[in-house]
Formats: C-alpha cells, sequence, structure tokens
C-alpha cells in the first residue's frame, strides 16, 4: 500500500509535513472519518463534480482537467520538527482494519508556502449557544456568555471546524451537567474534553490510540490552564480508568466500524443516566451503528445530521 517513513528525508527547508493519503472516490468519506482523527483541518482533492458543461474550459487548470475523476485525496499537514512516523503507522493500521485501500505519501512543504497562509480562512466559530473556537493568534470581543477555547490549528489537529467535532460540541452543551464525569475516547486534539471542562464537568478523561495525538491534546489542555483535564494513550476502551467509573458523559467522535467495536464494552463505564455522544458517522452507516447499539441493550435518545454526518445521543435501555 506504501512505504515505511522517517519523515527525514525532506531537507531542512521543509518545516511542514504534508500525509496524503488516495483513493477511490466511493472511499472519499471514510478515508475523511479516519483523517479527522488526526485533524478537523485537512485538504480535499475530488475533482468528480466539476461540470464542464457549466464551466469556461479554458479558466480551469488542465492538471485538473485531467485529473482522474473516480479518486480523491485526503492531505493533513504536520509541524516537520514533531515527525509523522506515529501518524503514518496510525493510519495504515486504522484503514487496515477497516480494510480500505488506500495509499499514503508524504512529502515536505515550506513554511512560506503554507504554514501563514491558511490562517485567513481560520476564524473564530460559534457552536451551540455559548461555545466559541478562537483561534490562538485573533483577538475575539466576547459577549458575556461566550465560553471561548483557544486552539491552534498549526498543530494539526482537531479546530471545531468539521460538522462531527461540531455536533458534538453542541450536544455537550446540552447533555453535560456541573461535576459531571467526562469520558472522552479517540480525542484527537482533546477539543471535546476541553469543551467539557470550560461547560462545567468536574473531571475529564481523554484518551487517544495516536501517541501523537495525545501530546497534542496535552499541549492544548496545558494552554487552556485546565487543572482537571487529562490525557492518556488507549485502544478504546483498553486503558480507560475505570476508577472514575461511571461516567456521566462519555464522547465518542471515530467513525462508525470503530463505535460499533467498542458498543459491548462500553456499558461497564455507564449508569442509567449516563449518555454516550456518538459522531464520525456517516448518515448511510447511522443504522450499522443503532442496530448494534440496540443489540446490546441501549436506547437512542436522539439522532442530529449536517452535511451528511451523523451523531448519536444513547443511554442504556
Amino acid at each position: 500500500m506504501d512505504k515505511d517513513y522517517t519523515c527525514e528525508d525532506w531537507g531542512e527547508t521543509a518545516e511542514w509535513t504534508q500525509i496524503r493519503v488516495t483513493a477511490k472516490l466511493e472511499l472519499l468519506d471514510q478515508i475523511t472519518a479516519v483523517m479527522n482523527m488526526i485533524s478537523n483541518y485537512l485538504q480535499i482533492e475530488d475533482y468528480s463534480d466539476i461540470d464542464l458543461k457549466t464551466c469556461y474550459g479554458d479558466l480551469i487548470d488542465e492538471k485538473i482537467l485531467n485529473a482522474d475523476k473516480t479518486v480523491a485525496s485526503v492531505s493533513v499537514y504536520l509541524p516537520a520538527e514533531g515527525g509523522c512516523a506515529d501518524t503514518v503507522a496510525f493510519l495504515r493500521e486504522r484503514f487496515q482494519s477497516l480494510q480500505l485501500d488506500a495509499t499514503i505519501s508524504v512529502s515536505g512543504v515550506n513554511e512560506e508556502d503554507w504554514a501563514n497562509s491558511w490562517k485567513a480562512y481560520y476564524k473564530p466559530i460559534r457552536i451551540g449557544k455559548k461555545i466559541v473556537i478562537v483561534p490562538a493568534w485573533e483577538t475575539y470581543q466576547s459577549e458575556p456568555e461566550d465560553i471561548i477555547v483557544r486552539m491552534d490549528p498549526g498543530m494539526a489537529f482537531g479546530t471545531g471546524t468539521h460538522e462531527t467535532t461540531r455536533l458534538v460540541i453542541g450536544l455537550l452543551e446540552r447533555y453535560v451537567k456541573a461535576g459531571d464525569r467526562v469520558l472522552d475516547v479517540g480525542c484527537g486534539s482533546g477539543i471535546l474534553a476541553i469543551c467539557a471542562s470550560k461547560l462545567g464537568a468536574g473531571n475529564c478523561k481523554a484518551y487517544d490510540i495516536d501517541p501523537v495525538a495525545v501530546k497534542v491534546a496535552r499541549e492544548n489542555i496545558k494552554d487552556s490552564g485546565l487543572t482537571n483535564v487529562t490525557c492518556d494513550v488507549s485502544d478504546l476502551l483498553r486503558q480507560v480508568d475505570k476508577t472514575q467509573a461511571p461516567y456521566g458523559v462519555i464522547c465518542a467522535n471515530i467513525v462508525a466500524d470503530i463505535i460499533i467495536r467498542m458498543t459491548p464494552d462500553i456499558g461497564a463505564f455507564m449508569d442509567e443516566k449516563s449518555v454516550i455522544l456518538a459522531s464520525g458517522i456517516i448518515t448511510e452507516r447511522s443504522e450499522d451503528v443503532i442496530r448494534t447499539f440496540r443489540e446490546y441493550g441501549f436506547r437512542i435518545v436522539e439522532k442530529v445530521e449536517e452535511n451528511g454526518w451523523c451523531a448519536l445521543v444513547v443511554m442504556k435501555a
């Protein structure tokens, strides 16, 4: 599928590393869902929807005109000094476990070519009624009720811009109660645990299988000045702190197949008042996830959708 990468072969001028995943077009949503576990700031190349009947051909780049419309690519950019071998290994493992035929390539990108140019497009984002995600370099005049969460997507992890993250944050705003113990499985940047803490949760435990994600989440948590949020490595629920169970709120912003795999074990971390906020589910797979939850004794309290993505609120039946 791809080669092993040391991510050190791109020269001293390559200050950012691009990890690019290419696959058949019909796999784009699934590939994007996996890549969102690394970052919510992605570059997607999909030329299948270009309609030459309504476009002026001479205004379209020849490379785009001649591109293979049956394939698509998703790219993420990581700071070169942090290395990318762990991230590539993580992606390879996820694609293999999901049986997704995808090719991974890595290349270097100069700071001036990318790192600063996209900042102009990343602005404060209001999610729900109170949460506002603000880039670290932006000034923002907050309203009295605003809850500000500052993130630096230059770290290449979740920023709250993707539908799956927005859906869960909106649900957190409604379901987190003061003092709740919160568990975030597959935490990425740690943004959900940070939001839960700022919404009044008492103790937040975040976990991810990827050590790179854990490192970045810890940096974001530290920068947020929060002392009630921790992040550690875990393969789903295997290394989760059971001494904190039951958790009032459990977040799982992953992908449908991984949520299904986790379902048989998650009840041990809940009581009759606990809620699961499951997201990262493409709408076409939502019934598969719902059916699995019901098979293991859960009920669907709520289902919300946005742009082809679905999030579920789940409780014990």
